[in-house]
């Protein structure tokens, strides 16, 4: 910058800067935020309204009526489903805690060999979906899993039992202790040292110090992380589907499941119904996050003087601590996703037959001869790159609407755009089903992927905003407001130098929403149709049709390019995918 616009920028005042231009300024603003508002409110409008109506909202004659929720409540077993899925989501909650604490300290503040690659490992079910994850506990652990069928030959039968709500929750809450494990190592990070060093001074042991301080200063980062691994237990679909249905076990998700996409009849009145009733509850759920998020100030410790935490010594546990750490994940994640990905290379995978004999690519082989297959890679591609593309570009404008401009409404656009945190994708594709069925002129996108991608864009429309807002609020204002001195209104100086300099936070972003879509399969489940399958809903309908091997192959996939996706990013962008 020239001395001479460097000296106008110091003097300048926000009355003497150049009045931006009202008309493409304010067109811009209003134009993304009414775009944001019809984008979110589409899936909740529709499903609000079914839930108030005694017939399907695309028959005549339908009346108003509040008939559907003493409907629902009345429904035989409905009370049994709703405790369900309180039980499998408290246990989910404890699992994940137990285990994404342990972690965090284990892994992040001692001194246990080996403590930075188990921690990468211990990432990774995140990265994965749920039913990709699914599969692969069934590979290993299922009644004619792998390891199961080995340990029944030697003691006569398996100590664990999948289909049973303990066994769910072990799976859901293994896949949701990284959530856990990223919330502590965050707190722990920024602990003040010197109230452990304190109680080391005082006599303390590694263990009381762990117990007496350490874990306590954790209790913001636990009590938050514990309310959304709850929120999740209550909006997972495809564990309980997997292993529960079988079971007669049923759950809220599976309950819209069954009585929507996989009912020949579907009530809509009970779905539209239920789906507001886990809504409500999911609303609940994120308010009293924030609160909690609100109310840690009491609990800071880090001052004005940098400082990093000393490891925990281990001393005689650190081998055996070292031990139990690959004994865990060798058993819950390497097992799970690389027996998932020998059984796609496999027409049969058990401890009695020699792998060399049943070693084979038939299972990619007939992936290749059927087109609904190739297409539903084909689909995910599309749907990932397009729809990350252009949800990255919404999001962008979102964010510096939000905070690089003096809109008057930008504070309500920020908590619409955070709302579909609120939103459960199953909720979400019941919604935008609704919605495409019932506005006019909409018809012709139902069969499409087009659907799928503005419901993934708004679904995970939050998920991009914590992949771009940082970087936004750490960049100075001075960039744009000496394009104001020089005479540039809001949208040049946004267009010409804020957004270029956000590129690194735009392309992280775009890399994240690749990923997330790429394994998105809740909210694609009530909408694709054929032509417009994707991987995660291919999955499915493979599974309902017994076809393992093709199951495995699919999941193969999916795993090698999230896999892909991730290890670029992080090498060439140094890009941290938990969103």
């Amino acid at each position: 910058m020239s001395p001479d616009a460097s000296s106008a920028l110091a003097s300048a005042t926000p009355d003497a800067l150049p009045k931006p231009l009202p008309s493409r300024d304010t067109a811009v603003q209003y134009g993304m935020a009414l775009l944001t508002v019809i984008l979110v409110a589409a899936p909740l409008a529709p499903v609000l309204y079914q839930s108030l109506l005694d017939r399907a909202l695309y028959d005549s004659g339908q009346q108003f009526t509040l008939s559907n929720f003493s409907r629902l409540f009345r429904t035989d077993g409905f009370g049994l489903v709703i405790w369900n899925t309180l039980v499998f989501a408290t246990l989910t909650t404890l699992v994940s805690q137990t285990l994404g604490t342990l972690a965090a300290v284990l892994f992040g503040r001692t001194d246990l060999p080996g403590a930075r690659l188990f921690g990468e490992l211990f990432l990774w079910p995140v990265y994965l979906s749920a039913l990709v994850l699914s599969f692969g506990w069934y590979t290993i652990y299922g009644p004619a899993g792998y390891l199961t069928l080995w340990v029944q030959a030697l003691f006569d039968g398996a100590p664990w039992n999948l289909y049973s709500l303990p066994g769910m929750a072990v799976i859901a809450g293994v896949s949701q202790a990284p959530v856990a494990y990223i919330y502590c190592m965050s707190s722990a990070s920024i602990t003040d040292p010197t109230l452990e060093e304190a109680a080391r001074v005082a006599g303390a042991g590694t263990l009381r110090t762990l117990w007496k301080i350490t874990l306590p200063l954790l209790l913001p980062a636990i009590a938050y992380s514990a309310v959304l691994n709850f929120t999740v237990g209550l909006e997972l679909l495809a564990i309980p589907l997997v292993f529960g249905d079988p079971a007669g076990i049923t759950v809220l998700t599976t309950f819209l499941y069954n009585n929507g996409v996989a009912s020949a009849r579907p009530d809509h009145g009970l779905v539209a119904t239920a789906a507001v009733l886990m809504l409500a509850a999911v609303c609940v759920l994120v308010w009293l996050q924030g609160r909690l998020l609100g109310n840690t100030r009491r609990f800071v410790t880090l001052g004005g003087k940098a400082t990093r935490p000393r490891p925990f010594r281990l001393n005689r546990l650190r081998w055996p601590l070292c031990f139990a750490s690959i004994v865990y994940l060798l058993g819950t994640v390497v097992a799970p996703i690389g027996a998932l990905v020998v059984r796609s290379f496999t027409s049969l995978l058990s401890p009695m037959v020699p792998l060399a004999d049943v070693l084979t690519l038939g299972n990619f082989a007939s992936m290749l001869e059927y087109p609904v297959y190739l297409r539903s890679i084909w689909n995910s591609f599309v749907v990932s790159a397009l729809g990350g593309a252009l949800a990255t570009a919404l999001i962008g404008l979102i964010a510096i609407i939000v905070l690089r401009s003096d809109f008057r409404w930008r504070t309500p656009l920020h908590y619409v755009a955070l709302f579909p945190r609120a939103v459960p994708g199953v909720v979400a594709g019941i919604g935008f089903f609704y919605a495409f069925a019932l506005l006019p002129g909409l018809g012709g996108l139902r069969n499409t992927i087009w659907i799928l991608i503005v419901a993934f864009t708004m679904h995970y429309i939050p998920v991009g905003l914590g992949a771009v807002a940082p970087m936004l609020l750490q960049m100075s204002p001075d960039f744009d407001r000496a394009a104001r001195v020089q005479g540039a209104d809001w949208w040049t100086a946004s267009r010409r130098i804020v957004l270029p300099l956000m590129r690194p936070a735009l392309v992280a972003c775009f890399i994240i929403l690749f990923i997330t879509f790429f394994k998105e399969y809740t909210t694609a489940i009530f909408l694709f149709a054929p032509g417009s399958e994707v991987i995660g809903t291919t999955l499915l309908q493979a599974w309902t049709q017994g076809e393992v091997g093709l199951v495995s192959a699919l999941a193969t996939i999916q795993v090698l390019v999230i896999g892909v996706c991730v290890t670029v990013a992080r090498a060439m962008f140094g890009v941290r995918l938990h969103g």
